[in-house]
C-alpha cells in the first residue's frame, strides 16, 4: 500500500515546514506502506521555492515539489499532483498551513485493509488558532449516513460538509474526473458530491485527521452561512438534472 499526500502552497514559507513535518512524522508500524508526500508551489514569492529544494534534500520519506511562475487554483494544482501519484496510490490532501497527525496513515491503512472494496474514506479533524493552540468547541466530526442520497441531501441542505479529511483511490479520482480547475472555492466538495453520484459512500474513519489551523490569511476567510450556500448553488446546478432525479432538492429549498 502507498500513500500519496497532495499539498498545493501560495505564499504560506512560514507555515508550510510544520505541515512538511508532520507528514513525514507519521509511523507505519506495524503494519507495511510507504507514503510520500508532493507540493506544488503556485506562484509563491517569499521563499519557499529554496525551502522545498532544502526540505527535499533532507533524509526521510521522498518529498518532491513543482513550481508555477502565477498562481493556479486549488483543484488545478491538486489535479496535476495527482497525475504524478502512482496508479494505485491512496490520495491523502493536506493544506499547507494544516497539520496532519502521526497515525493518519496508519489508521486510513487499517481501514483500507478492513474495506478493501470501498474507494474513499473520510475522518475528523480539530481546529487550532494560529499559533497551533487547540479551539474548544470547534471539533468536526463526519456523520455516519444509510446511502449516498442521504449524505447528498445533508450536504445540499447544508447540514453537512466535508474538507480535507479524506483519503481515496487514484483510480477512482480519476474514474470521476478529479478536481473541477475552474472553481475558485469549494472544490473539494464538488469533488466529493461527484464520489457520492458514482454511488459510493466513504468509509466513516473515527480518528482524527488533522489539526486544521484559522489564521488571518485562510483561504476560507469570509465564508459564512450566506457565501457556503452560494457556493452549494454552484455545485448543485452542475449535477441539478441527477440531484433532481434522486429528489435532492436545489440550497434552500
Amino acid at each position: 500500500m502507498h500513500f500519496t499526500v497532495i499539498t498545493p502552497t501560495h505564499q504560506r514559507r512560514e507555515l508550510l515546514p510544520e505541515a512538511v513535518a508532520s507528514v513525514r512524522a507519521n509511523i507505519s508500524a506495524p503494519l507495511n506502506f510507504s507514503f510520500e508526500h508532493l507540493i506544488y508551489d503556485s506562484g509563491s514569492r517569499d521563499g519557499t521555492a529554496a525551502y522545498l529544494r532544502e526540505a527535499a534534500a533532507q533524509p526521510g520519506p521522498p518529498l518532491r515539489h513543482w513550481h508555477s511562475p502565477s498562481r493556479q487554483l486549488a483543484g488545478a494544482a491538486r489535479n496535476a499532483l495527482i497525475r504524478e501519484a502512482a496508479p494505485d496510490a491512496w490520495v491523502v490532501p493536506l493544506d499547507d498551513d494544516d497539520i496532519m497527525l502521526q497515525r493518519t496513515l496508519y489508521h486510513y491503512a487499517a481501514h483500507i485493509q478492513a474495506h478493501p472494496d470501498r474507494p474513499w474514506l473520510v475522518a475528523d479533524f480539530l481546529r487550532v488558532d494560529e499559533s497551533g493552540r487547540y479551539l474548544p468547541h470547534e471539533d468536526y466530526y463526519a456523520w455516519q449516513f444509510e446511502t449516498p442520497t442521504a449524505m447528498l441531501q445533508a450536504i445540499f441542505r447544508a447540514e453537512h460538509f466535508i474538507q480535507g479529511n479524506v483519503c481515496y483511490s487514484r483510480a477512482f479520482v480519476d474514474e470521476v474526473g478529479g478536481y473541477d480547475g475552474e472553481l475558485a472555492m469549494a472544490e473539494d466538495l464538488d469533488l466529493y458530491v461527484r464520489f457520492l453520484l458514482a454511488r459510493q459512500l466513504p468509509v466513516v474513519c473515527p480518528h482524527i485527521s488533522h489539526l486544521h489551523r484559522f489564521h488571518a490569511r485562510n483561504v476560507s476567510i469570509g465564508v459564512d452561512a450566506g457565501k457556503h450556500n452560494a457556493d452549494l448553488q454552484v455545485i448543485y446546478e452542475k449535477y441539478a438534472p441527477q440531484l433532481r432525479a434522486l429528489g435532492i432538492a436545489a440550497p434552500g429549498k
